[in-house]
């Protein structure tokens, strides 16, 4: 099997598709690095000014508990991953940051209080392709190496046949398994030695870099990644020697498994989104507009039946009046959230027929990029926005001196807030949960694998010699 392995590795060493293949992946890699050391910096210095000028905001409304019990957290940023070179993941399609809004109405001295608000980045829906495609690893091994894969393997037997030497090799009583396996190992060799010297020169650049730094669990994350697109280009090169095995011409070979190429990477992805995305129907803006309306004459309603008793009633009702509709304001806008994201779902679910759609999924996930990470991103958010209705109710439940009813300026507390104890926002990924999302996508690449090299001994086994 070693000797095998060896063989094909060396004639693929000599053939020119072996240094076509190393100069091109050099040049994408390069162009990568390039990229990436550009955009990166900017980008992480847009997030830090933005998130400073948040807390700025923040903190001047320290003055007064109402204003920000009111007007909320202000905007929350989402982290730039120090992965994007991996991914990009649809980033510039996916909200950066959330807010909390609080300018809807005005009633007396009642104001509207904040529910956190979900803008979208995209706001023309109908046109939401890049202008170029990005050259990140993602397209480097979904695209470049999965070609490379099928023409170094299109020949593997159907050429040896044609030439006569498939019969010499078994004529001396090796095994098929043996000889496919060899096969394999050697084209997989053959283009894992300059994928893994291309990546090492894309992180050298990128390490020259100061404003950079690749920490313990992004080389983690990075040595998740090259598995990952190892065993995607294994899953190309069973698929090549599959359809080699079952032609009897290199030529018919090669055309079988460019259309084959075409259907699997280019076609069935983006077909299969568009038809998922038709299946579920979220919440559309009208519709979000007047049920929010109906929700505030509702508790509006019930506020006026409540003016009529004494006053400290009337200042009760008013606090149950701006929290309980501000409160399902927001479930009502989380709903509409969560129709959206399972509409995504279901479209990614479906798109998983297609193994490109599985490593995008899969190189998104351990890149900190991408749906996945957005969802953590939400969930983030949320979380924080709880705590900080905490800090609220607790700061104010402090002051002996206050009525304790959230909402109402005059029953609220009025002594200033120190800013350095407001919390703080931390968007922050977890590799435990990026690996319980990628979990299906993995175990999915894996069986595409084994399907398809089950299937390719299968046929190399009743090839006729």
């Amino acid at each position: 099997m070693w000797h095998i392995a060896k063989r094909e590795f060396y004639d693929n060493l000599n053939s020119l598709r072996f240094a076509l293949t190393t100069v091109l992946l050099l040049g994408l890699m390069l162009t990568n690095a390039v990229v990436h050391l550009r955009e990166q910096p900017v980008s992480v210095q847009k997030y830090l000014a933005a998130v400073r000028d948040a807390r700025n905001v923040l903190e001047a409304r320290a003055d007064s508990l109402y204003e920000l019990a009111r007007k909320g957290p202000g905007k929350l940023y989402k982290k730039p991953s120090t992965l994007h070179f991996c991914a990009e993941g649809g980033d510039p399609f996916l909200s950066g940051a959330v807010e909390s809004n609080h300018y809807f109405w005005g009633n007396g001295d009642l104001r509207s209080f904040w529910q956190m608000r979900y803008p979208a980045a995209t706001l023309n829906l109908t046109n939401i392709r890049p202008d170029v495609t990005k050259i990140d690893w993602a397209f480097v091994i979904g695209y470049v190496l999965s070609l490379i894969a099928l023409l170094f393997t299109f020949d593997s037997v159907a050429g040896e046949r044609e030439r006569g030497t498939l019969r010499l090799i078994l004529a001396n009583s090796v095994p098929r398994h043996t000889v496919l396996v060899g096969k394999f190992l050697g084209a997989l060799m053959s283009i894992s030695i300059p994928f893994a010297l291309t990546v090492l020169i894309n992180l050298l650049v990128l390490s020259t870099s100061s404003t950079i730094s690749l920490g313990t669990d992004a080389w983690g994350r990075l040595g998740i990644i090259f598995f990952v697109g190892l065993l995607y280009i294994s899953l190309f090169l069973a698929l090549g020697l599959l359809v080699s095995a079952r032609v009897q011409r290199s030529a018919v070979s090669l055309v079988m498994l460019l259309l084959t190429w075409v259907t699997l990477v280019v076609f069935m992805p983006s077909v299969l989104a568009l038809i998922a995305s038709g299946f579920s129907s979220p919440m559309s803006k009208d519709e979000l507009r007047i049920r929010q309306k109906q929700i505030n004459d509702k508790h509006l309603a019930e506020y006026r039946r409540a003016l009529g008793g004494p006053n400290s009633e009337a200042l009760e009702a008013g606090s149950k009046y701006v929290t309980h509709e501000a409160a399902e304001q927001e479930r009502l806008i989380e709903k509409r959230l969560d129709e959206q994201i399972v509409q995504v779902q279901h479209a990614r679910s479906i798109t998983r027929i297609s193994p490109t759609a599985v490593l995008q999924h899969l190189l998104e996930s351990f890149a900190g990029t991408g749906f996945e990470r957005h969802l953590q991103f939400l969930e983030n958010a949320q979380r924080y926005a709880s705590e900080y209705r905490k800090f609220i109710v607790d700061t104010d439940r402090g002051d002996p001196e206050s009525l304790h009813l959230i909402g109402v300026r005059r029953a609220m507390s009025k002594k200033p807030v120190s800013p350095e104890s407001i919390p703080i926002f931390e968007d922050s990924v977890s590799l435990s949960k990026d690996f319980n999302a990628a979990a299906i996508d993995l175990l999915l690449l894996t069986l595409f694998f084994v399907v398809l090299f089950s299937g390719a001994y299968l046929a190399f086994v009743r090839v006729e010699v």
